[in-house]
């Protein structure tokens, strides 16, 4: 192997550690931005809320860099919110549903989007979280 070769793979090995690097950097940027957006906005305290008073401890959250999975149910009776972090906005994920016609919260018919200034209302912020505990999405069963 020529010292051209060399470099040329030890340069392309360097670049690849360095992407890799930027790749990690960015999704602990994305997760650090979630959770703080998850605290401030007082969500992360009414989700352990309603999995402590209303459902007894009986849910369960799945956590993603941005989303959250919270969980509840029998096998035949599994439901659950989908919730994600997108810049400063909190996003449902909904049934696939015609367009609500209120202005808040932002629908495009399978997500509902709350800006900052939509989740700072804590009361609205709220009423529209319990909601989405009442008609939660119901998960197919695995048969």
């Amino acid at each position: 192997m020529s010292t051209s070769q060399y470099q040329h793979e030890h340069s392309l090995e360097n670049e690849d550690v360095l992407e890799t690097q930027e790749r990690e950097a960015r999704r602990i940027a994305l997760r650090e931005n979630a959770k703080h957006i998850l605290r401030e906005s007082g969500l992360a305290e009414m989700l352990q809320s309603i999995n402590k008073h209303l459902l007894k401890g009986r849910g369960h959250f799945e956590e993603y860099d941005t989303m959250v999975l919270f969980r509840w149910g029998t096998q035949s009776t599994l439901r659950h919110m989908w919730i994600e972090v997108r810049g400063s906005s909190i996003v449902f994920r909904l049934h696939p549903h015609r367009k609500c016609s209120a202005s808040a919260p932002i629908c495009d018919g399978e997500y509902h989007t709350f800006t900052n200034a939509m989740w700072a209302d804590q009361n609205f912020f709220k009423a529209e979280l319990k909601k989405y505990y009442d008609r939660p999405v119901a998960e197919t069963s695995a048969d």
